[in-house]
Formats: C-alpha cells, structure tokens, sequence
C-alpha cells in the first residue's frame, strides 16, 4: 500500500497533466487522488506505519504512550492526521475564495478599467514589462496568490486572444513567485520560514532581492528578443448598459485592493490565519455594497451584490487545490516526503544542491511540506557555531537559498505552486503547453538567480 499511494499519485498527475488530451477536468483527477491517497493509506495503516518512515505518528505516539493496534491508528490517521490537514488545506481554500469573490466584485464594479485605461501601450515586450514589474512587486506587499488572481482579471481586460493572453499570465506566475521569495509575507513558505525562526525580515529582503529580480528578469530579457507584435485589446461594447458610475468604480478599486493589503497587516497585529483576515476584508465590501446599491433597480442588484457575484467564482479551481493537497498530504502523513528529504539530505551532503533539489521538487510537489520536512530535519542552531553548522543560523545560507529556492522553483510546472494552479483554473492553461513555452524560461530565470547567490556567498 505504501506503494500504493505513489502509483495513485503519480497516475493521478499524469491524468492533469494530459486534461486536454484526455478532456477530463484536472479538477476531477485530483478529488480522486487527494482520496483515493487516503483510501490507500488508511487501508495499509497497520504496514505503512510498521514501516517507520511517518514522522507523524512517532510524534502521535509521544503524546499518546499507550497508543497500539489497529484501532489507534485508525483513530491517529482518521481524527488526527485528516482533520489537521484538512484544517490547513481549508485555511489556503477560504483564502483563495475569498480572494477571488473580491477580485470578482472589483471586477464588476469596472475598479480594474481605472486601471487598464492608464496602460495605453499594446506593444508586447513592453506591456510584458510592466505587468512583470508590477506583479513582482505587489507580490512582495500581498501574496504571489492574491496578485496572480488580481494581475489575471487585469488582462482578460487588456489582451483578447486567449494564447496570447495564457503567454502573460504565465509570465505573471513567474513574476509573483519571484516577487514572493524575497519578501517575509510574499510566498507561504517564507512566511513560515519567518514565523519559525529561520530567517529575519530585513536580511531576506536583503539577501534574496537581488537572486529574486534576476529570477524574472533574465527570462523577461530573452522575450525582449523574441517576442514581436503587439496585443488585441478585447473590443468594449459601447452600447452595454452601465450599471456603476465612475466614483462607484474607484470605491471599490480601494476597497478591494486595501483590503487585500490589509491582511498581511491583520495577520502581524492578531497572529490569526490569513484567510480570516481575507473573509474580513469580503464582508467588509459585502456591507458596502448592500448599502452603496439598496436602492437601485432589481436587475442591477442582481449583477452587482455579492450573492450574485459569488455564482461567478470558478469553484473548479478550489476543487483542485483541495484534490492535490489532500494528496500530498497523505504522502506527507505516511513518511514519503521524509524519505525524500532524508535522500536528499544523504546523497547530496551539499546546502547549495539540497536546496536547489528542493526548489526543482517544488514544481512538482506543494513547496510547503517540502519546506515544513527541511525545517524538522535542520534545527535552527545558535550563533557563533562553526563548520557546516554554521549554514544553519539564524539567516544562515541554507535558510535563506531555500527561501529563494522554494519559492521560485515551482515556476518550472504549471501546478507547482499556488499561483500557477490559480492562473491555471482561471485561465484554462493547458498543462503541456506550458510546459513548452514556459518551463525553459523559468528554469533559465531560476538558475541565474541560484548562481548570483552562490557567487555572492562566495564573496
């Protein structure tokens, strides 16, 4: 069974990444692995826990001594381990759904067209530019989630053709997953690099900036070369009824966007989940709206309040990240991702190899359990140690490469990180094709920035 779960997952995988081919929704492929995983595990408990390698029951057992047989580790797999990632899992859903309701509302409210009208260039190396820089930093001051999800619904309003536009939104992954591997509140992994103890504010930004800037400017610099023509703009129906006024359009646009860049704000002052300042932030602009459209005519209610609005919210997409994290989180329940990380850790012996394995295993499996294994295989140790431990301090070299690392390597496949599952559900990018145009320029990106910090550190 132990197996199993591997064949599950990687048949599974190979089912999303031919979508297109087979026209199976990958949305359906990963409910039935994130279950199936599970099937396999909880049916193997009794052998797959024997086996030794599932750090989480050596810590099920130390809290509960007398734990043995069958019937415990149905109760440690059942009441422990699933409730506990679905809690996690379901912390990263809320987030994503309350995100994307906002965005939507912006949206409908014409908040985005503020915007999009003040960027008259059609010329495609530099629209890319500045979408680029755009994403890299309003990751940085947000999440490379919430701005993929923002930077999306910006250019279904400044590209028609859908390859084009599956071309910059691809991009855009790129640019938010840099621009979240060097800011302490930009990426989940480096938030909880933070919080952990690993690694300060200050000497991340410092230290990761520069690799981070590299990572999409390097591949942004080739399509300067290659990249010809300009974009369609999508053709705006004059005649359409308009249901918000100007002043309406820009209370939104603040509001939307204030209260994105209010939850890295709400998690620092009240040390709660993201996700609960993101739900804050919605029925704050839920209320808003009810009062700001009380006393209009049915039918516009009808498009603009937030029930009508959360109809447009694309429920597939969620269902995918709940499908493939139930799956990883399985693997990492039954002791394969420490199998891995120990691999790893035994075959290369090198910080600057370990870390860019993990950053290449990123973009296949979720970078946070791969993150969460390297930060319980390394304790943090104390400053002033010497030798190989010395890259493991506080901001040592180990903690801050695998912040860039992580955070940038899942650029390399469509589903490697939260952003591009994201793009992905909202854009119908097709797995293989990505893979094509995107994956080389990504890998291109992730090495120069690798190589500037290794020769950095060597200075």
């Amino acid at each position: 069974m132990f197996v199993l779960m591997v064949v599950i997952f990687v048949l599974g995988y190979t089912a999303i990444a031919l979508e297109h081919p087979l026209k199976v929704d990958k949305a359906a492929s990963a409910l039935i692995i994130g279950s199936l995983c599970w099937v396999a595990y909880i049916l193997g408990g009794e052998s797959i826990i024997h086996l030794g390698f599932s750090p989480a029951w050596s810590t099920f057992l130390a809290e509960n001594p007398d734990a043995h047989g069958l019937h415990a580790i149905h109760e440690f797999i059942v009441e422990y381990e699933i409730i506990r990632h679905l809690g996690e899992i379901s912390e990263i859903l809320f987030f994503l759904m309350g995100a994307m309701t906002i965005v939507e509302m912006v949206d409908q409210h014409e908040g985005f067209k503020i915007i999009t009208d003040k960027i008259k260039t059609t010329n495609k190396v530099k629209l890319l530019w500045i979408l680029s820089f755009l994403t890299f930093f309003m990751s940085a001051l947000l999440d490379n989630l919430t701005t993929t999800i923002v930077l999306v619904a910006l250019l279904r309003k400044l590209i028609d053709d859908k390859q084009t536009r599956w071309f910059f939104a691809s991009m855009v992954v790129l640019a938010a997953n840099a621009g979240g591997a060097w800011s302490p509140i930009g990426d989940v992994t480096t938030i909880m690099l933070w919080i952990g103890g690993q690694i300060t504010a200050a000497k991340i930004i410092m230290g990761v900036f520069i690799p981070s800037l590299l990572c999409m400017v390097v591949p942004l610099g080739i399509l300067s070369f290659t990249m010809k023509g300009n974009v369609t703009r999508p053709i705006i129906d004059e005649e359409e009824e308009n249901y918000v006024s100007k002043q309406e359009g820009i209370l939104f646009l603040i509001l939307g966007v204030g209260g994105l860049l209010f939850v890295p704000v709400f998690k620092t002052l009240t040390h709660l989940p993201p996700y609960m300042g993101m739900l804050l932030a919605l029925g704050v602009l839920w209320v808003v709206s009810e009062i700001v459209h009380k006393d209009k005519p049915k039918e516009v209610k009808n498009k603009l309040k937030v029930t009508a609005i959360l109809r447009r919210v694309d429920v597939p997409t969620v269902l995918f990240f709940l499908g493939i994290l139930s799956a990883v989180a399985a693997l990492q329940s039954a002791g394969h991702l420490s199998i891995l990380s120990k691999f790893l850790d035994d075959k290369l012996g090198n910080i600057f190899l370990i870390d860019l394995a993990i950053g290449v295993l990123s973009s296949v499996v979720d970078n946070v359990p791969l993150v969460a294994g390297a930060m319980g295989m390394y304790p943090v140790h104390e400053i002033g140690v010497t030798g190989y431990d010395a890259f493991f301090v506080q901001d040592g070299a180990f903690w801050e490469f695998l912040a860039y690392t992580a955070g940038t390597g899942g650029s390399m496949l469509i589903i490697g990180s939260a952003a591009g599952v994201a793009a992905m559900g909202l854009e119908k990018i097709d797995f293989i094709w990505y893979l094509k145009k995107i994956s080389w320029l990504a890998l291109v990106g992730y090495l120069a920035g690798a190589a500037f910090y290794y020769i950095e550190f060597g200075l």
